[in-house]
Parts: C-alpha cells; sequence; structure tokens
C-alpha cells in the first residue's frame, strides 16, 4: 500500500501559518520526517486557496522539493492553484482531486491530460456523495468515460470511492469495500485506488480514531485497496500497515496479532462490516 502523507495542510495549527507566512523552516522540517517515515507522496493542502493560490502552490511546491525528492499530491478546490503546481512540480505530481462535478471536471480534467499528470478520480457527483455501490459505479463511469475521451490512460486514474465515518453511516462503510471488490470486473483494469484513510473515524472518540483506521485499511487492503492518505507522522500506524503485506487475507492477518489486538480486530471488523450497531462503548474493551 502506497502512503499519501497528508500533514502539510493550510488548516494544520504549525503548518498553516508557516505557509501564510512564507516561513519555509517548519514545512521543510515535516517535509524530511514524512520522507523519513517512509510516505510515498507528500499532499500538499492549500483547500480553496481563493487569494494567490497559484503563487502560494508554486511555493509551497518549491519549498518541498529542496529538500525532498518524493512526488507531491497537489490538494486544492483552485484550479489555478492546481497548474502553478503542475509547473513547478518536478516528478509528476498527483492532483488531488477530479470529481464528476460539472465546474470541477471541466475545469480540471483537462490539466491532467495538458501536463500529463495522474489524479484522484472523486466518486462525487453534483447529486452528491453516492449511496452505495451501484451509485458508485455511475459516478465512475462518468469519470472514467470523460478521461477516457481526451485519452487519458486508466494506469492514470486513482479510484477513490469516498468513506463516510462509521458512526455516521455503517452502510456507507461496507459500500466502499463493496465497491473495491466490484472495481476490477467494471473494465477489466487494474485501477490504483486511494481513500482519505481518517475519514472512516470521524466523530468517533480519540482513542477509538487509531483502530478503526488501522482495521478499516486492512479490510481495505485485501479487498484491492492500493494507496491511502495518512497521518504520516504515526510511525506505528504506518509499521502496522506495512505488516499486512505479509499475510494473504485478512484473517490470517489477524491471527499474526497479540490476543488483546485479535479481540480488538474483531470487534472493531464486525462493526465495519455493519454487522453491529456502532456504539463507542461496545468498541472499547
Amino acid at each position: 500500500m502506497l502512503f499519501i502523507a497528508e500533514n502539510i495542510n493550510i488548516m494544520s495549527q504549525t503548518i498553516g501559518p508557516a505557509i501564510r507566512e512564507r516561513n519555509k523552516k517548519p514545512i521543510q522540517e515535516m517535509a524530511v520526517k514524512l520522507a523519513e517515515n517512509g510516505a510515498h507522496y507528500l499532499d500538499l493542502n492549500l483547500g480553496p486557496a481563493r487569494k494567490a493560490g497559484d503563487e502560494m502552490m508554486k511555493w509551497l511546491v518549491d519549498t518541498v522539493q529542496e529538500v525532498v525528492d518524493l512526488p507531491l499530491a497537489l490538494d486544492t478546490t483552485n484550479p489555478v492553484a492546481i497548474e502553478a503546481g503542475l509547473k513547478a512540480a518536478k516528478e509528476r505530481p498527483l492532483i488531488n482531486s477530479i470529481s464528476a462535478q460539472k465546474e470541477r471536471l471541466e475545469k480540471t480534467l483537462p490539466l491532467a491530460k495538458e501536463y500529463d499528470a495522474p489524479f484522484i478520480a472523486l466518486l462525487l457527483s453534483d447529486a452528491g456523495i453516492p449511496r452505495n455501490t451501484e451509485e458508485r459505479a455511475e459516478v465512475f463511469f462518468e469519470l472514467y468515460n470523460a478521461a477516457m475521451e481526451i485519452g487519458i490512460s486508466f494506469e492514470d486514474i486513482w479510484i477513490d470511492p469516498i468513506i463516510l465515518p462509521a458512526c455516521v453511516d455503517q452502510n456507507q462503510v461496507v459500500a466502499f469495500i463493496e465497491f473495491l471488490k466490484l472495481l476490477p470486473d467494471l473494465t477489466g483494469e487494474p485501477f490504483k485506488t486511494v481513500c482519505g484513510l481518517s475519514n472512516v473515524s470521524n466523530g468517533s472518540p480519540k482513542e477509538l480514531r487509531h483502530v478503526l483506521n488501522l482495521y478499516y485499511a486492512a479490510m481495505g487492503n485485501y479487498s484491492g485497496l492500493t494507496s491511502a492518505i495518512v497521518d504520516g507522522l504515526d510511525v506505528d500506524f504506518l509499521n502496522k500497515l506495512r505488516s499486512l503485506e505479509d499475510s494473504l487475507d485478512l484473517d490470517s492477518w489477524i491471527t499474526t496479532l497479540s490476543e488483546k489486538d485479535r479481540e480488538e480486530a474483531k470487534k472493531t471488523i464486525k462493526v465495519l462490516r455493519n454487522e453491529v450497531l456502532y456504539c463507542h462503548s461496545w468498541l472499547e474493551l
């Protein structure tokens, strides 16, 4: 599984001010640490970046590239800022993300073609978040067909079926996994897949978030998830994700855990499969 580190984010209490004040030091220290921890991509998240977003993105890309040579994910809803990042990036950057929403699709998809950049295809349309596996497939084909029409290879499309919090809608949590399993049959091509992993635990108590994220990543790994946007500072969490590579399936991996962790895994996975109603107290050991 490829790790896209989410930590260089304008919403961060330390990184945000550094970006706005053009203070390189905290950003470069963070970039180096994330690279040392084994991140494969660094996500540069500027949010809407409405004011001088292009200048801000170029400065941020240049700042990070001065100290690390990892590929970058350009994360903003401002297409002008995206293009500035595409021009400044040395390695092929990843556009995070392009949805099937009409305005986003029309303004950003041509940039992926022009700059030969892979992109995350977020399965979101003007109708909103898909309610189930079938609706995810419909949005997937909207994005896939639009990309094919302008000559973008499937190899440059990373599919994000969208995770919602387990404490909000367990059916959506299941639909994400079901879609991962369905995806290879839709076109016959081996798409890359990705998710914002922490979304599954949004709204859960702090002590449960690590647990929900870990076991959902494990479920995804054995269902076709090839990358995840994660906290690149949580080395213990990343090492646990790396351990998934040594097992052929979820059950085999669970047997490698300690007795306490096996119990934790089984309880959590039951919730994530919607076999048991989500409840904070039930998940606590």
